[in-house]
């Protein structure tokens, strides 16, 4: 049972979700929040990672860790993808269970999810097809973290849940113009089309594919709940259950951010379009009473915020 005397520790805190979970912990009141940065603690260091978690003894762990990024980055660094996101997950999983952390929380993402899934996902489709190519790295990557978590439930007894995020955005997002996810690299482009009294927005590939998006403080709820809630399954999607094409967002971040004036959107068909559809099922956390409760339209407009404020 969390209490708010409970040892906590967030890895990742400095990231997106990381960082929405710390906001959101501090809110309810909880008071033993332990964070390490990058410096300060190399989650692929196995000894360090396993003297760090004996040392502090945490009742629960959020997994907030991971390298990620968008279309560019998972398809060309695909070596680092595969060896930095299996290192933290081994080190922080097993080192949990080396120093008696009966409760973690491991955040996963929707990508594990074959390439041509029916739709919407549920998560007894995990490893039914083929991964999309494009960042089949880091799924893979991911999935060895459920089954990880799966195999010492089973073995030994532990509470270690893993939540299938779809794409998450929000304060923190990353807006590297290789690494960044649709819904920031969107927002950067159109922001420099309004600051440079620009005519037309350039997306990648045709438009068509269509994706599930989240606000990070959805999911910053969600973890908590369910960290709070005993579960018989392991794996868990999160998400709205709500999709649109990539030509829909681009339509809705222009209105968002230039309402009055008009933009040509153009295509660049020499970049790829990647998964044609991605929304998950979340038929499991509704039943178990969670379900998302900001609206698309103001959660775009508060990360365009965030981000206007950052630069």
């Amino acid at each position: 049972m969390m209490k708010l005397t409970s040892k906590i520790y967030v890895a990742g805190h400095t990231g997106l979700v990381g960082s929405a979970i710390v906001r959101k912990l501090k809110s309810e009141g909880f008071k033993n929040i332990y964070t390490k940065t990058r410096k300060e603690l190399d989650l692929k260091n196995q000894n360090k990672v396993f003297r760090y978690l004996k040392k502090i003894k945490p009742d629960f762990i959020f997994i907030a860790a991971a390298k990620v990024g968008g279309i560019f980055s998972n398809n060309n660094f695909k070596a680092e993808f595969i060896y930095d996101n299996l290192s933290i997950q081994l080190n922080i999983i097993h080192g949990a269970y080396s120093a008696g952390v009966k409760n973690l929380i491991f955040l996963g993402s929707s990508c594990v999810y074959p390439r041509m899934c029916k739709q919407p996902i549920k998560e007894k489709y995990l490893l039914s097809g083929s991964l999309e190519k494009t960042n089949d790295a880091y799924a893979i990557a991911k999935i060895s973290g459920i089954k990880m978590c799966e195999s010492y439930n089973e073995q030994y007894g532990t509470n270690y849940r893993c939540l299938m995020p779809t794409n998450t955005f929000g304060p923190n997002d990353d807006y590297d113009d290789f690494n960044s996810h649709f819904i920031p690299a969107l927002i950067k482009k159109v922001h420099k089309i309004k600051i440079k009294n620009l005519k037309q927005l350039i997306l990648w590939g045709n438009g068509k594919a269509k994706r599930e998006a989240i606000y990070v403080d959805d999911i910053a709820d969600a973890c908590i709940f369910f960290m709070k809630k005993r579960t018989k399954e392991a794996l868990i999607n999160i998400g709205t259950g709500k999709d649109y094409s990539i030509q829909d967002y681009a339509k809705m971040i222009l209105k968002t951010i230039i309402p009055k004036k008009k933009i040509k959107i153009k295509y660049d068909l020499t970049k790829p379009n990647g998964t044609p559809r991605k929304v998950l099922n979340v038929s499991l956390a509704k039943n178990y009473g969670w379900s998302a409760k900001f609206k698309l339209r103001d959660s775009l407009l508060l990360t365009y915020k965030n981000y206007v404020g950052k630069n």
